[in-house]
């Protein structure tokens, strides 16, 4: 999947827990698991989709990764570097190469500055342009996401809220980043404006060579933007593989149960998917189930899920996932009762289309 490209962010064994404290003595008593073991690369120029319900820890690992959380253990490497371990201070430097749009393009802008201010703060903060150079790169940004120049001295409440997602973009590339961390980007904008600001994150990624790592719980929108697609459950990754052969042939239970929820605008395929409807509520990321994270709910629970916790594996090339279905000793083959009978849907995104 590589494509002889390197690898631009590289996470190993990461683990962002929060303590939980009591107690007259206000002790810690137990931690919150927020991402736990999670492992993965992302490509230069590529996009790292992630997924999964509200609360699994996608965007507490985004955090993580650009280290806006000190992290409780693992590697990150960011083009070589190793940051998982170092200073704030330290971190100061290596800003400009990393960046991150935020899930709320209202709560991320200061009301009290100005849309030139916003976006160039970044610039103040990190780089040497004059007082007139800098005005012209901001002018530059402004172009290149959309805006009107002529806004430059208008306040953030003057905007609609897609006008304050490019906003929020146009800071994120005010140093020249090579990667992105998209949080939810869309998730705060009306349905139809967020295949406008999808659609100009890849036209930016094209013009300007940039990585992301997009987060979001839109399933159709992360297979329309993403190259590779990682499924978070309860802090952990159950799988991770190739866009087409996630959404087409997904190999974990849950995965196959998210990708059943997604609707369908064909009604003839629509009557063809088979529901797979999850018993439960998800565990406290507290105090989680013993054995593999996903026992509690799962519809193929074997004995060996409450006992053990499966290996996160490469099953197939490119193809990674956390399953004691896809153990060695296990048959490979599933029986048609298996299958979600999910049919590959359209690529394109129209944009104001329903997501």
């Amino acid at each position: 999947m590589s494509g002889g490209r390197k690898k631009l962010v590289e996470v190993r064994n990461l683990k962002m827990h929060f303590p939980i404290v009591g107690g007259l003595l206000r002790r810690q008593v137990g931690a919150v698991k927020a991402v736990d073991d999670v492992t993965f690369d992302i490509y230069e120029g590529e996009t790292l989709g992630v997924v999964g319900e509200s609360g699994c820890g996608k965007s507490t690992c985004g955090r993580a990764v650009l280290r806006l959380y000190d992290i409780t253990a693992g590697s990150i490497k960011i083009d070589g570097t190793e940051i998982g371990k170092m200073s704030q201070t330290q971190l100061r430097k290596l800003r400009p190469t990393m960046q991150m749009v935020f899930q709320d393009p209202q709560a991320c802008l200061n009301p009290r500055m100005t849309v030139a201010a916003i976006i160039a703060e970044p610039l103040e903060e990190h780089g040497k342009l004059s007082g007139k150079d800098r005005l012209n790169r901001v002018y530059e940004l402004m172009d290149a996401v959309g805006l009107n120049r002529n806004f430059a001295n208008r306040y953030p409440h003057a905007f609609s809220g897609g006008q304050r997602q490019r906003i929020g973009i146009a800071r994120a590339l005010a140093l020249n980043p090579k990667f992105i961390v998209c949080d939810e980007p869309i998730a705060a904008l009306d349905v139809s404006i967020q295949a406008q600001v999808v659609n100009l994150l890849e036209e930016l990624q094209d013009r300007f060579g940039l990585t992301y790592m997009f987060i979001s719980h839109d399933l159709s929108m992360v297979k329309h933007i993403a190259d590779r697609v990682a499924v978070m459950y309860l802090g952990k990754i159950v799988e991770l593989a190739p866009r087409e052969a996630l959404y087409t042939n997904p190999l974990h239970p849950y995965t196959e149960a998210l990708m059943s929820a997604v609707p369908e605008p064909d009604p003839a395929i629509e009557a063809r998917v088979q529901r797979i409807i999850l018993k439960g509520d998800v565990p406290s990321p507290a105090n989680p189930p013993k054995g593999c994270n996903f026992c509690t709910r799962c519809p193929k629970v074997m004995d060996i899920c409450h006992k053990i916790d499966p290996e996160f594996r490469e099953i197939e090339p490119g193809h990674f996932v956390a399953c004691h279905l896809h153990d060695a000793t296990m048959p490979k083959t599933r029986t048609s009762a298996d299958q979600t009978g999910a049919a590959p849907r359209p690529e394109h995104i129209q944009q104001g289309e329903n997501a």
